[in-house]
């Protein structure tokens, strides 16, 4: 079973910028796929960045690539989404995900976080 949870949500200006945390816990291993995701108001959820646990992969829908970054700290084990020059539109609940194969498809990932709020004003 794997455990994770999101923090660093928060309300911003246009142009602004935030930084998103998911912890893991549990049994993740070192190929595992990551995901942050999100789902706006009335919208389905969809995929936004991602990345392979041990390197090799990383990928970004086009509407945040150049803006966001998706990191990880093994360590810690924490997978960051730095979101820089938010726009209204970036405005959703951001869920973390992991995955036990490569994909951007929100049926295949096993595993959620509970969200975080990111509001985005204009």
């Amino acid at each position: 079973q794997v455990q994770l949870v999101e923090s660093g949500g928060g309300l911003v200006q246009a142009g602004g910028s935030l930084r998103l945390s998911c912890a893991a816990s549990g049994r993740i291993f070192s190929t595992y796929y990551m995901g942050w995701f999100r789902q706006g108001p009335g919208k389905e959820r969809e995929f936004v960045a991602g990345l392979r646990w041990n390197g090799g992969w990383t990928y970004y829908a086009d509407s945040v690539k150049g803006r966001f970054t998706i990191s990880r700290d093994n360590a810690k084990i924490l997978v960051d989404l730095q979101m820089n020059s938010l726009k209204p539109e970036d405005t959703a609940v951001y869920y973390c995900a992991a995955a036990r194969s490569r994909t951007t498809s929100v049926d295949e990932y096993d595993y959620w976080g509970q969200g975080t709020q990111v509001t985005v004003s204009s």
